[in-house]
């Protein structure tokens, strides 16, 4: 077998390249894995008094995602700055239309979690500077990728110099942006909503207890997910707020008690009145997929294969059930003596993923255009979709499990157990 300088470069050690690099490290100690990342090191990792920002951007985790954490051995350091989701409260304002999800319904402590992105990027960067077998390359970037018979040849830029290293496979995991994927010639297909994502934390008067609020709205649909732990006077979430180009101009122009009065005449008064507001962040929303995630030696992970509107609350949550599985067929090609960037192993990734993310776009994408759509019709079609849930225990049990990441078989590091719940 070709002799190579490592066995895996992951391009990008954010949250999905790092969570692939610890699962790859519990799961295959031998395995080498260098992990290239284009920001420095933090020194801080884990201290002891850690204290979140009031404007620290956060991921909310599916509860299968807890348990992909668990098999890793991190989630007992996550939960201590997690904040449970243990009720979901989505309707249309101004309607009817009215369904809640309860955890205590399904037997569980909660549906998900809303965590620190910073404590998730520290809690993972602690484990990993534990683990041996993963070395980082930073700040450094993959620049370019030469095929090998069994693997690639990854150039990099870094220290103001290019270098390069032989791995069996490159996974692609920075993201949507970055432009590598693009490089290596992936051709990914971009659906434009025409609207753009607000993003901020807010205090309420009153607290959250541990609901999250998917509020569709005459103005585009909004979530209010809860933060700031678990405690009975918790009263901090993270605001998503979906506006078209000319309403994003116009809360922007406003100042923080401006933006408070639009968002309390949007949302309503079920969390009393919003007390404060944060520093605002917005993107434009897109869909991003590919129809190809893998060629020879590389293969796409997280949002550099798909990137979806972040109301719905899967993109990161689908991203780790496919890392889970990427690490599975890692595991099988290694025990049975293949090279891991052969395409019949990561063909056999993509097509165990497949299933995952097209049901898993299409029911983000189509909850997002049913009731982002402004038309009335479809607003009584809404209404009665959200009532029939309430009323159709079998309708809203799979409404459940696809907010709980429960959709799929629940992939883990060397886990064979059934789809969760079956």
């Amino acid at each position: 077998m070709t002799q190579f300088d490592t066995d895996i470069v992951i391009a990008g050690g954010g949250l999905a390249g790092a969570t692939l690099a610890l699962a790859l490290a519990r799961t295959m100690p031998s395995l080498r894995v260098t992990v290239i990342e284009a920001f420095p090191l933090s020194p801080d990792a884990l201290p002891d008094d850690y204290q979140p920002s009031y404007d620290a951007r956060s991921t909310a985790l599916a509860w299968g995602s807890r348990g992909i954490y668990e098999r890793l051995g991190l989630w007992e350091r996550l939960s201590e700055q997690a904040t449970a989701i243990r009720d979901i409260h989505v309707s249309d304002r101004g309607r009817f239309g009215v369904t809640r999800l309860s955890a205590a319904e399904h037997g569980q402590p909660a549906l998900g979690y809303v965590v620190d992105n910073r404590w998730l990027g520290l809690s993972l960067m602690g484990a990993l500077l534990e683990q041996p077998s993963v070395t980082w390359r930073a700040p450094a970037r993959v620049i370019d990728v030469a095929p090998l018979a069994e693997g690639a040849r990854v150039h990099l830029s870094e220290d103001d110099a290019e270098t390069a290293l032989t791995a069996q496979c490159l996974v692609v995991a920075d993201g949507g942006r970055s432009g590598l994927r693009e490089t290596l010639g992936f051709q990914p297909r971009h659906h434009d909503y025409g609207e753009n994502a607000l993003i901020a934390n807010v205090t309420t008067e009153q607290p959250h207890g541990g609901i999250a609020w998917e509020r569709f709205t005459d103005h585009g649909p909004m979530a209010l997910l809860p933060m700031g732990g678990n405690g009975p006077a918790a009263n901090q979430s993270a605001l998503v707020w979906t506006l078209d180009d000319e309403q994003l101009d116009d809360i922007l122009s406003l100042d923080d008690a401006g933006k408070l009065s639009r968002l309390q005449a949007r949302f309503g008064w079920r969390l009393g009145r919003f007390t404060h507001i944060g520093a605002c962040q917005h993107y434009p929303l897109k869909l991003t997929t590919v129809s190809e995630s893998v060629r020879p030696g590389i293969v796409l992970v997280g949002n550099a294969a798909h990137t979806l509107h972040p109301v719905a609350g899967q993109g990161f949550n689908l991203a780790l059930r496919g890392l889970m599985a990427l690490v599975e067929r890692f595991a099988q090609a290694q025990a049975n003596g293949e090279p891991l960037g052969r395409l019949s192993v990561l063909g056999a990734y993509q097509r165990d993923h497949q299933a995952d993310w097209q049901q898993t776009v299409g029911f983000s994408d189509s909850l997002i255009r049913l009731f982002g759509a402004r038309i009335p019709v479809l607003g009584a079609a809404r209404d009665a979709g959200l009532a029939g849930l309430d009323l159709m225990p079998g309708a809203k049990r799979w409404f459940a499990r696809r907010a709980m990441g429960l959709g799929r078989r629940q992939h883990g590091a060397g886990s064979n157990a059934p789809e969760a719940g079956s």
